[in-house]
């Protein structure tokens, strides 16, 4: 049995976007909302970053203002590390199923986190293109949102333009310096295009890596929580350092590795980069 319907399928193409509910089995959430609701506990103990990643950056992020009484936990690096439930839904579950049959049928993981916006907090997403921070030999990649509470229009959703994955990529650096983001003028101009993705707990928005995307602050007292997880076609060989270092990175996750290696030409806004600048590797936000 499939994860995706041919109609689905061809939405994806079309939009570069979609919303599969029932992504995860009622276990599984259970146990994904129950170890991060035990990070966000032992956040409470810690006013700085903290925990270690497989390159020593910390693993837990936090944003200003956290305290005991108002944890504000941002993200976490590479969840699938230290927890098993986060492994499991990563590499088993109709998530890891739908994003093989999107970009499969041989599939790795390229890297996961968590972004999380507590009630209240004031996170937001500039927009961008993921390609960008995640560049590869192809453009088959697919990062999947999985949706732990329920995303509604007031707390946070991702916002994306359907169909940008087909057009250029926009630069992220602008007067000679990386902001992050595409050009302020460009992205009011998005705004005005953009659509949000919401739904139920357990529902998982699955975005091509060339979608122009962004998010706003949770302006309600409900969570929003995704668990991330960048998924690449077996063929698709990143060029540049993985920007959230993880045991599991690389990792087949269904089929087998590839043979060769696959080319996809793209356009792109090519900037100039002032002299003797030095390029660097940092996440990207995503949602």
């Amino acid at each position: 049995m499939t994860a995706l319907t041919q109609q689905q399928i061809d939405a994806f193409w079309r939009d570069g976007v979609l919303i599969m509910e029932d992504a995860v089995t009622p276990e599984q959430l259970a146990g994904l909302r129950r170890d991060f609701a035990a990070w966000v506990a032992e956040s409470r103990s810690h006013d700085a970053a903290y925990g270690e990643m497989v390159d020593g950056r910390p693993r837990f992020d936090l944003e200003p203002g956290h305290g005991p009484d108002h944890p504000a936990l941002r993200r976490i690096a590479s969840p699938a590390d230290i927890s098993d439930a986060y492994f499991d839904v990563m590499s088993a579950s109709r998530m890891t199923d739908g994003a093989a049959e999107l970009i499969g049928p041989d599939l790795r993981l390229h890297h996961c986190k968590i972004n999380s916006k507590l009630p209240g907090a004031a996170t937001q997403v500039k927009w961008h293109q993921d390609f960008l921070y995640d560049p590869h030999s192809n453009t088959d990649l697919v990062t999947a949102l999985l949706m732990l509470d329920e995303v509604t229009e007031e707390n946070g959703p991702l916002e994306v333009v359907p169909g940008s994955h087909k057009g250029p990529l926009l630069s992220l650096w602008h007067d000679g310096v990386f902001t992050g983001a595409v050009a302020e003028d460009k992205a009011a101009e998005l705004s005005g295009e953009a659509v949000s993705c919401t739904g139920p707990a357990g529902s998982v928005c699955f975005m091509h890596a060339c979608l122009l995307h962004g998010s706003a602050a949770n302006r309600s007292e409900r969570p929003r929580t995704l668990f991330i997880t960048v998924y690449a076609a077996a063929d698709a060989i990143p060029l540049t350092p993985n920007p959230v270092p993880g045991r599991h990175n690389g990792q087949i996750v269904r089929g087998r590795e590839a043979n060769r290696i696959r080319t996809t030409p793209f356009e792109m806004e090519v900037p100039e980069y002032p002299k003797g600048a030095s390029f660097f590797v940092q996440q990207a936000g995503d949602g």
